[in-house]
């Protein structure tokens, strides 16, 4: 039996005439799939008043003369009794207690098909608060393609509510979803509300609603489970795992090699331009050093970029990265965490940020802090040009092991050591400054499954996008002011007779920049950093791949007309080493190792200190990270020192 519900008073989040509606459901349903099919992908996004989780709203618009609709993405939550800090504020939003944020007109309630009975507390919890509720099922072409079934109408009749199919990736059934959204005044409300406060009892009503609607698990594919033998056994796993990063690393060198080399003639060619066609000298110099030689110098890493994240959403979407996690438990077991920090960590491979806010979803405050605080070893994308720019000038591009690029093995070298090191570190809070017992693991494990393309796209073009807005902010802000700091102040007089590439130089090495990279000179100089060096080191606290763009600058002050080169002939210019290489393969791998270690970015330590509340942890992480990585890169460029000599 149902109740038609009545028109509520008017919402006061929401303007006159809007009705605010939210979407609830557990993680990864196709939830964001289905918002963003609704909204058409107008979103906006901000943090709720006085909390650091983000919502995103968007607005359906009315039809048939149906006003619009705000329709809000709450995070993913298993229940309305939170055990976390993001079930915590949608339990708190639902129910209306957040300031700022008013209790919602009514509920979308997203739900696996092929999960229903893991979904069903929540849809009683969502259902006993009175609110009009209506229940989208996602994933029902997966359902029955698995050997399930289900009666949407039938489900519905049982829980007295709207029940529409979706499929969120694809948009099917979201022109039906639409209108019964837009219709929600209209929503039945189930006469009883469901036993919420006794767990046999909610056991029998699930039993019932689910026999009701001749529901029929699906079952995982025999092929499916033929791969997890392999992919989840505990040495098998990992050495699949571990052939898996191999190629994933082989492919980012490979494949954007070519794309890379044209963006490098590009530019080559926009320094050309630029020298014969600006008169003034100093403007000739900010066009060409600052922007082509500096800016240039990162952008041409977008196709490495590009593909990182092309290959990361690729494993995500089909299934992959799911086993990983799982796999993962084990060995996270040996830190004191679990499967749930390691999504953590591998998002962190992306950008230490999203990696860090992603611990709200970890009931356990130990294992947040724990996280959060060894996240930032993890190897980051903003890492990857310098790797780049190093490893290259470390291996030669023919080197080979067996059936692999020695380039590509080192650089899965750094990301594996980045990783370990996460892990050790994490081993070490958990048994020291962060004691305490942890939380049971549980993850649901998603068929394999081809990936979205959209999806995939839609990953791809956010990372190039954030990519390039960087380029066009920190880099670029950072890649002038280091500019001015290497050509300033001008000195006419002494290089008024001198040739161009040897003014140029010396303008440099008497520049501001000189004097801050000298002064702190004498902490660096036992891991083979001139202040040249010492100077990118400086400007990659705003963000990593600075180090490149002011490599790019040193090169072109050096020699303007073949940068390229100049970046590998550098010497040490003063002091007991003068004329020596400075590039030597041990201060390469103690560069290389020395970004593995340093939290060398304002943003991390700015949303570590956000999400902990306190300036005592990423203070802690900086000032630890930064010993780890001298004491790391010296005892790198040592060893590799005795092995060479």
């Amino acid at each position: 039996m149902t109740a038609t519900c009545h028109d509520p008073a008017p919402h006061a989040g929401a303007p006159a005439g809007t009705a605010d509606i939210a979407l609830v459901g557990p993680p990864n349903t196709g939830k964001s799939s289905v918002f963003n099919h609704l909204t058409g992908m107008r979103v906006k996004t901000a943090n709720y008043p006085g909390v650091t989780v983000t919502r995103a709203s968007g607005r359906v618009e009315g039809r048939d003369g149906l006003p619009d609709v705000i329709l809000t993405d709450l995070p993913g939550t298993y229940g309305l009794t939170p055990v976390s800090p993001d079930e915590q504020v949608v339990a708190d939003h639902v129910a209306g207690r957040l300031d700022g944020a008013a209790a919602p007109d009514a509920l979308v309630l997203v739900v696996d098909s092929t999960t229903l009975r893991r979904s069903m507390p929540l849809i009683a919890a969502a259902l006993a608060t009175g609110r009009p509720c209506a229940v989208a099922l996602t994933m029902t072409d997966e359902l029955r393609g698995r050997a399930g079934d289900l009666d949407p109408v039938a489900l519905g009749t049982a829980l007295g509510v709207p029940v529409q199919e979706v499929v969120g990736h694809r948009g099917r059934g979201v022109p039906a979803l639409r209108a019964t959204i837009l219709g929600w005044r209209s929503w039945d409300l189930p006469v009883l509300p469901p036993p919420v406060d006794d767990d046999q009892q909610l056991e029998a009503w699930t039993s019932s609603v689910l026999g009701a609607a001749a529901y029929r698990a699906p079952s995982l594919p025999a092929r499916s489970r033929g791969i997890d033998r392999v992919l989840l056994h505990p040495v098998g796993g990992l050495v699949a795992f571990l052939l898996v990063m191999a190629a994933f690393f082989q492919t980012i060198f490979t494949v954007a090699a070519p794309l890379q080399g044209l963006i490098e003639t590009a530019f080559a060619w926009l320094a050309d331009l630029a020298a014969a066609s600006i008169t003034q000298p100093l403007l000739a110099d900010l066009v060409g050093t600052a922007l082509i030689g500096g800016v240039g110098g990162v952008l041409v890493f977008l196709p490495q970029i590009a593909l990182l994240f092309l290959l990361l959403a690729v494993l995500e979407g089909s299934g992959y990265l799911a086993r990983a996690a799982v796999l993962m438990d084990r060995v996270m077991a040996l830190t004191g965490l679990d499967g749930r920090a390691f999504v953590s960590m591998l998002s962190s491979v992306a950008c230490a940020v999203p990696g860090i806010m992603s611990t709200r979803t970890m009931p356990s405050s130990r294992d947040r802090l724990a996280t959060m605080l060894t996240a930032p070893l993890m190897p980051c994308a903003a890492r990857l040009p310098v790797y780049l720019l190093l490893v290259v000038m470390l291996v030669p591009g023919t080197a080979t092991w067996g059936p692999f690029g020695v380039q590509g093995l080192v650089l899965l070298g750094l990301y594996l050591l980045g990783g370990l090191s996460a892990l050790v570190a994490a081993a070490v809070l958990t048994r020291t400054t962060l004691r305490g017992g942890g939380l049971p693991f549980y993850l649901e494990l998603p068929p394999y499954r081809v990936p979205s393309w959209r999806t995939v796209a839609r990953t791809v073009g956010g990372a190039v996008g954030a990519f390039l807005r960087k380029m066009a902010t920190v880099i670029l802000v950072s890649s002038l002011v280091l500019w001015a700091l290497m050509s300033f102040p001008l000195r006419s007089a002494e290089t008024a007779q001198m040739p161009e590439a040897e003014a140029s130089a010396y303008v440099l090495d008497h520049s501001w920049a000189a004097s801050l990279g000298r002064a702190v000179e004498p902490v660096f100089a036992p891991l083979g950093f001139d202040w040249r060096t010492d100077v990118g080191l400086i400007g990659a606290m705003a963000a990593r791949e600075v180090f490149v763009s002011t490599m790019g600058q040193v090169a072109a002050a050096e020699d303007p007309d073949n940068p390229a080169d100049a970046l590998a002939g550098l010497t040490w210019s003063d002091g007991p080493r003068a004329g020596e290489p400075l590039f030597t393969p041990p201060t390469i791998a103690a560069l290389l190792v020395f970004f593995v270690y340093a939290l060398q970015c304002f943003a991390t330590i700015a949303v570590m200190r956000r999400e902990s509340n306190s300036w005592r942890w990423p203070l802690l992480a900086f000032v630890g990270m930064g010993a780890a990585a001298w004491i790391m890169a010296w005892l790198a460029r040592t060893v590799v020192a005795a092995v060479a000599g």
